[in-house]
């Protein structure tokens, strides 16, 4: 449809009030399909390498995880290039990681394009850390007209890459064996969330019951990548700023929107000191972001359904938030290590 132009000088009729109007927008932007194609191919490369890692450490008993000098780092480029083939480990956690990830992306995006609102496809971060990643981001270009439809993009996302991870963390588990005393000796333990317990108390597999603690496990790199599924939902599920969950906060209720985002930061500070120090991180991010919000018009509010599915996604987010996610890495445990050295 070719762009419309409204005369300054029109004047409404009273019937105009009663009648549906066309809505005039500006032409949408063209995708730049190769740039989301290529930071795509390259996140797939980078998940495959840490993939391949994890894979061999998992078949050899080794630590998922391990910073010290007698094992190979995690990202390790010459040991990929001296046998390609090894590639092939990476696959099951790299492919499992990158639906997660485009799970949740597409239901923001899918949702914004339901409301006729336009938005970017995903845009993945490729990166050499533990995962491979720093994970995958949309961008809303233009306005969101109502608070029942932020509502329906901000919790569209958390709801899809859950469920793909919960489905994934079912298969996976039974995968699972008993931690070996080397892998119990990772430099870098991971936490796990309440999901995580009520998954491994719904399935009792044999192989596991003499495992007392989700510690004492040796998770297949699947149900890792499921891991990394929950921690991301729980991240975009704090209620504060322009997160998933700020959106939903704001959609039920615009005015408290500045006082919970104040709450949120308030608590990550005594998490970050006693339990990870990564979350001094995000109240900061939801410091500089906090305080303001997309313009959303406050009427008309959104109805009884979606409110009880506000509180669906508080129920996820306890079900997935992990206050220590990486052990022994509190901001109280790092002051003494560096008194000590």
């Amino acid at each position: 449809m070719s762009d419309q132009i409204i005369p300054a000088n029109a004047v409404a009729t009273p019937s105009d009030f009663y009648r549906p109007r066309p809505m005039y927008v500006a032409r949408r932007p063209k995708h730049r399909y190769w740039v989301h194609a290529a930071l795509l191919l390259v996140t797939s490369f980078t998940t495959l390498v840490v993939g391949t890692r994890m894979e061999f450490n998992f078949l050899h008993n080794e630590p998922a995880f391990s910073m010290g000098e007698d094992t190979l780092p995690l990202f390790h480029m010459g040991w990929i290039l001296t046998h390609p083939s090894r590639l092939l480990l990476g696959v099951p956690f790299a492919g499992t990681l990158m639906l997660i990830l485009l799970a949740h992306e597409m239901g923001h995006y899918l949702c914004c394009e339901y409301y006729g609102i336009y938005a970017t496809l995903p845009f993945f971060i490729p990166a050499p850390t533990l995962i491979g990643t720093l994970g995958a981001f949309i961008r809303i270009r233009s306005p969101i007209r109502s608070r029942s439809a932020l509502f329906d993009i901000g919790i569209a996302g958390p709801v899809a890459g859950f469920v793909v991870a919960l489905i994934v963390l079912f298969i996976a588990m039974p995968y699972s064996r008993p931690m070996t005393a080397v892998a119990a000796g990772s430099d870098i333990q991971l936490g796990y969330p309440l999901i995580f317990r009520i998954v491994w108390g719904i399935l009792s597999l044999p192989n596991l019951k003499h495992s007392h603690a989700l510690h004492s496990i040796y998770f297949h790199p699947v149900a890792i990548a499921a891991w990394v599924g929950m921690f991301a939902t729980a991240l975009n599920l704090l209620p504060g700023g322009q997160l998933d969950g700020g959106h939903i906060v704001f959609s039920i209720a615009p005015r408290a929107h500045r006082w919970v985002s104040r709450l949120t930061i308030v608590a990550l500070i005594p998490m970050a000191f006693y339990f990870w120090a990564g979350w001094i991180i995000w109240a900061i991010l939801l410091r500089i972001s906090g305080m303001r919000h997309p313009m959303v018009a406050e009427w008309p509010g959104i109805g009884r359904g979606r409110q009880l599915l506000g509180v669906c996604a508080f129920i996820m987010l306890v079900l997935t938030l992990t206050p220590a996610p990486f052990a022994h890495s509190s901001l109280l445990e790092v002051f003494r290590e560096m008194r000590s050295q």
